[in-house]
């Protein structure tokens, strides 16, 4: 059995990383990789396992390690910064798609209100792994529409654990609005018994563990919390995985979940990788190809119905149509925490064998349409908010009190962050007009109080450039993370105005031929200028002559970082150069009561001509003397500073003394 056991895992292994090489060759998830080995390792794919029961072990090993790592990276304080879209356009979503997919479903097929609403649970609910990834691959994960995206997928994964918890109630075993309360008033006092452990217990346990310096007891220690939370709240009546999130979240909110996170986060993609791996395997291919019309229409439903839903939620409250559309095209698939709900619902008898193959079907297919939607996402939502109607809609909500000054020659500042922040405090200091754009309502509403001329509105749109005097305007300053916008918003400004300067700040090198090509006339990738900053600190570490350094990045910043982008040094070295300094060095000498120098001026004492070392600083006290001039009298307690050859500055010691 142990064998069997050991083989089926040797499998699963070996396949997946055959699958995820592959695939990694064409940029496509690891997640959709994992999904594709289990179909072709299942026993309706190859039959490489073909024991159902150990492919439903796995699935629930995997669901343990996955809610546990969810729950080990759940911040309080991160919620609370996003709160606005968690609480806001995070429920909006949820209510709104369970109510549409619900709503379908009883009057289409099924007459069960219980069975409708939990298809609505199932529907609802996105992949924050497949997302995530990507926007993390994209570089995304910080721009409007994916802190957007983000923020609603954080209130999904905290609406499992409830979520959960009505499945028995819907599903009959757990009896009526009687029992159901008595469930949340279980789950409630245990909830809070384990917050309570969070903050007494557990810190003091894991100190004493880590005094004793043992990093397996560590870890050991914090597997034992994840399986031990897990199979209390088994035996309590409820869910292993709300356990495993729990324990998770008692380990995040102790002073050692640093530690605990860099143990176990590099175990992440194998615990999420081997549930993704079970979830394929119990998909049935045949089943898939006799029914495939069906379920294609129902995938189509779905991503339909997800798209208005997110796109309605996150406009509604607040959000720019523009980022609210690109968030609902990112959150279209089926999530992987749907696959706890449905096995839970698949006991609770709230979804038949057919039924559960459709959704496991409809799922990986959304899934596998993931990294499709997110590209081309950009340009849909662009075209959609371009449209007449849209553009009347959104103008009844940016406008607001959209109506700056009059101006001649600024600056248009788009993007208020540290970058935007810093251009806007010099243009004030040297009285040079400007205005400014933010797609953040928060950080307008604030700034407009400190008088900043700043304005909310998507960069995107014609007719705001417009009323920001884009005809008018000398520079255009695109200082966003959104790189699609960014691309946008330079191919509208060129056109509109020919003679306009455009600054443009991008975070990678791949952007800058494109931006140049759209009409930018400076690209500024930060990639680079970090590299600038960190070379020019190394050759001032060398002392090369500042001069030199400045040379050397102008060089790199001429032609739009073709020296870097090519992979290209300057034909001369650096090392040529630095001969110019070699063996000269700086030392510190204290003028002590024994030193037959004190009270000499430094003219009298004549050092370099004696020595060949100069002085280049006293230092008196908290004072510091740089290039004293002749008649600076030396006294007890200054601290000079020679520079010179080493054997100079030893000749120049020993001549003080």
């Amino acid at each position: 059995m142990e064998i069997e056991f050991l083989q089926s895992l040797v499998i699963i292994l070996a396949v997946s990383a055959t699958v995820l090489f592959i695939l990694g060759r064409f940029k496509i998830p690891s997640v959709v990789g994992f999904l594709i080995a289990g179909v072709i390792l299942g026993p309706y794919g190859f039959k490489l396992i073909g024991n159902v029961r150990e492919v439903e072990l796995f699935a629930q090993i995997g669901i343990i390690l996955l809610m546990f790592t969810i729950g080990l990276e759940f911040s309080l304080r991160n919620l609370l910064m996003l709160r606005k879209v968690v609480f806001g356009s995070g429920l909006l979503q949820l209510i709104t798609t369970i109510v549409a997919i619900g709503g379908l479903s009883y009057l289409f097929l099924h007459k069960s209100f219980n069975v409708s609403l939990f298809n609505g649970f199932l529907i609802a609910l996105s992949s924050t792994a497949i997302v995530v990834k990507i926007l993390q691959d994209r570089g995304e994960l910080h721009t409007p529409h994916g802190r957007l995206a983000f923020g609603v997928l954080i209130f999904q994964d905290i609406c499992v654990v409830p979520l959960m918890l009505l499945v028995p109630f819907l599903g009959g075993n757990g009896g009526d609005i009687f029992k159901l309360f008595l469930i949340l008033i279980k789950a409630g006092i245990f909830i809070s018994l384990i917050l309570f452990v969070a903050y007494w217990a557990v810190p003091k346990m894991l100190h004493e563990i880590v005094s004793i310096r043992s990093r397996e007891l560590f870890v050991i220690t914090i597997i034992l919390l994840c399986l031990g939370t897990a199979f209390i709240t088994s035996l309590l009546g409820l869910s292993l995985a709300l356990g495993a999130f729990l324990a998770g979240v008692v380990i995040s909110e102790s002073e050692y979940s640093a530690q605990a996170i860099s143990d176990i986060l590099p175990m992440k993609e194998s615990f999420t990788g081997l549930f993704f791996v079970s979830i394929g395997m119990l998909m049935n291919m045949h089943f898939l190809q006799a029914h495939f019309i069906y379920i294609f229409v129902i995938v189509l439903l779905i991503i339909l119905i997800k798209i208005c839903a997110t796109s309605f939620s996150c406009f509604i409250t607040g959000h720019s149509l523009r980022s609210s559309v690109q968030a609902g095209f990112y959150i279209a698939q089926i999530g992987e925490l749907s696959f706890i709900l449905a096995l839970a619902g698949k006991k609770g008898g709230l979804i038949t064998g057919q039924g559960y193959q459709i959704f496991l079907s409809a799922s990986i297919i959304t899934m596998l349409f993931t990294p499709l939607m997110m590209s081309i996402a950009p340009g849909v939502s662009s075209l959609f908010v371009s449209r007449d109607i849209m553009a009347r809609w959104r103008r009844l909500v940016e406008e607001g009190e959209f109506a700056p000054d009059r101006r001649q020659g600024h600056v248009i500042i788009i993007g208020f962050g540290v970058n935007g922040r810093n251009l806007a405090r010099v243009l004030k200091e040297t009285h040079i007009p400007y205005v400014i754009l933010e797609l953040n309502n928060t950080t307008v509403r604030k700034m407009r109080k400190k008088g900043e001329p700043i304005y909310y509105g998507d960069g995107t749109s014609r007719e705001i450039l417009h009323k920001l005097g884009i005809h008018s305007a000398k520079v255009l300053v695109v200082a966003i993370s959104d790189a699609a916008a960014t691309r946008r918003i330079v191919q509208i400004a060129r056109k509109e105005n020919p003679d306009l300067h455009i600054i443009v700040r991008t975070r990678y090198v791949a952007e800058v031929d494109h931006l140049l090509h759209l009409g930018a006339n400076e690209v500024i990738p930060e990639e680079f200028e970090t590299s600038i900053e960190i070379f020019s600190r190394v050759l001032h570490h060398y002392h090369l002559p500042i001069n030199l350094i400045m040379e050397y990045i102008d060089k790199v910043r001429q032609d739009s970082y073709s020296v870097l982008r090519d992979v290209r040094l300057p034909e001369k070295t650096m090392a040529d150069r630095s001969d110019l300094l070699r063996g000269i060095e700086t030392e510190a000498y204290i003028i002590t009561g024994r030193c037959g120098k004190r009270g000499c001026s430094i003219k009298d004492l004549d050092l370099r001509a004696r020595t060949g070392a100069t002085i280049i600083a006293v230092k008196r006290g908290e004072t510091m003397h740089p290039n004293p001039p002749p008649n600076f009298i030396l006294r007890e307690g200054d601290v000079v500073i020679l520079i010179g050859k080493k054997s100079d500055i030893r000749r120049a010691m020993r001549y003080i003394e």
